[in-house]
């Protein structure tokens, strides 16, 4: 197939609207559905990003997309009893024997309202399991190198058989020059092939400059994911997943700031006052995520036992006290960040610092990498200066 025509464009009234190859043929294939003009943004720019996470890390890795920048992605670790609740996968048979299946609920976890309608990317062969998570999530669409049988079957009925489901040739390696046009104007680059892998943390500038090669994989994967998001970017990571993304922000302490609050979030998930949440059985997880969300930020509502609170759940839902919010917030720790470029300032480490950071790996550059650096220093972070930005537009 060298060429696919599509419902539309970005928007409804862009039409006609295609998607071709202009040599040789597509390397994917359509298996079910009709995946529009911004999935297929998102489906190549997610493939992009697990495929350099498993060949980076050797494990199966899983991304949730939305609007061209990863809500999360995470490698196939296993998930804890508290993950398996927070990740709201606690009742999947065997979750913790597929790693791919692992890698997706982390995923999907780090950041849950905004997987909401999500366009998934798997490393490997999806798997009956991870289609059993998937099938009960919202979400447009798949992109892999592979189904099983089973795993086909079930995304095939999802969303009334209208699922999108594409299989991407793995073997797959595009031109070395890349192409764009905006307003009648072509842009030519070659095409962003850097190596993110554990060579990049060869110079440590802080006084600790010895760190656990879990520490490691976390800051890789924190560059891999910068590597295909929306710039400027920062993004957060605890034990092989995103629990963060800072996306397109034009301020570095902004993208701080929202990756902080996400992935305080994603703390806050974990919290046992949320984790027994006493949800009524038939509430839909979708409306489970956006109480929750309402819970953790204490925006009033039904779930902080206000006027509704009966539609919801069975019993009055107790707002969490400004002392045990600080108590669990004070036990989070041994977070990684990575940034796309190098921060300017050091109040990004002042935010960094209260999310629990103690790894960091950012390109250097800035005039002020001295205040930076001893900022760092005062907190006992660990920095590496990596010397390579990562843009990504």
């Amino acid at each position: 197939m060298k060429e696919l025509t599509l419902k539309y464009g970005c928007n409804p009234h862009q039409k006609p609207a295609r998607i071709y190859a202009e040599s040789g043929e597509l390397p994917i294939e359509i298996l079910n559905g009709q995946p529009g003009y911004i999935n297929f943004l998102d489906a190549l720019n997610a493939w992009q990003l697990v495929k350099e996470l498993k060949e980076s890390l050797g494990l199966p890795a899983a991304t949730s997309f939305k609007h061209v920048s990863p809500a999360g992605a995470a490698v196939g670790l296993p998930l804890s009893e508290t993950d398996l609740i927070a990740c709201a996968v606690d009742d999947i048979a065997g979750i913790n024997d597929s790693p791919v299946a692992c890698a997706y609920a982390r995923a999907r976890g780090t950041d849950r309202m905004s997987s909401f309608g999500d366009f998934i990317a798997l490393s490997d062969v999806c798997d009956e399991t991870t289609a059993r998570i998937i099938k009960r999530e919202v979400s447009d669409g798949i992109i892999a190198p592979g189904y099983t049988p089973e795993a086909l079957a079930l995304l095939k009925i999802k969303r009334n058989g209208s699922y999108a489901v594409i299989q991407i040739d793995p073997n797959y390696a595009p031109e070395g020059a890349e192409t764009k046009q905006v307003f009648g104007v072509t842009f030519e680059q070659p095409r962003n092939t850097a190596k993110i892998d554990s060579a990049l943390l060869q110079n440590p500038v802080t006084a600790i400059k010895e760190v656990s090669e879990a520490a490691k994989r976390d800051m890789i994967l924190s560059l891999i994911t910068l590597k295909y998001t929306q710039s400027n970017s920062v993004c957060f990571v605890a034990n092989g997943q995103t629990i963060g993304v800072g996306a397109g922000q034009q301020s570095r302490i902004h993208c701080t700031r929202l990756a902080g609050e996400k992935a305080d979030i994603w703390w806050m998930r974990r919290s046992p006052r949320v984790l027994a949440l006493p949800f009524l059985p038939e509430i839909k997880r979708p409306n489970r995520d956006n109480l929750i969300d309402q819970y953790i930020g204490n925006y009033g509502g039904p779930a902080c036992g206000e006027a509704g609170w009966e539609a919801y759940f069975s019993q009055k839902p107790v707002p969490m006290t400004q002392e045990q919010r600080a108590k669990h917030m004070a036990a989070m720790s041994g977070v990684s960040l990575g940034s796309d470029a190098f921060f300017p300032f050091d109040d990004n480490i002042e935010r960094a610092h209260k999310s629990g950071v103690m790894y960091i790996a950012e390109p250097g550059g800035s005039v002020r990498d001295a205040d930076v650096i001893a900022c760092c220093d005062r907190y006992g972070i660990a920095m590496f200066f990596t010397g390579m930005r990562l843009f990504h537009h």
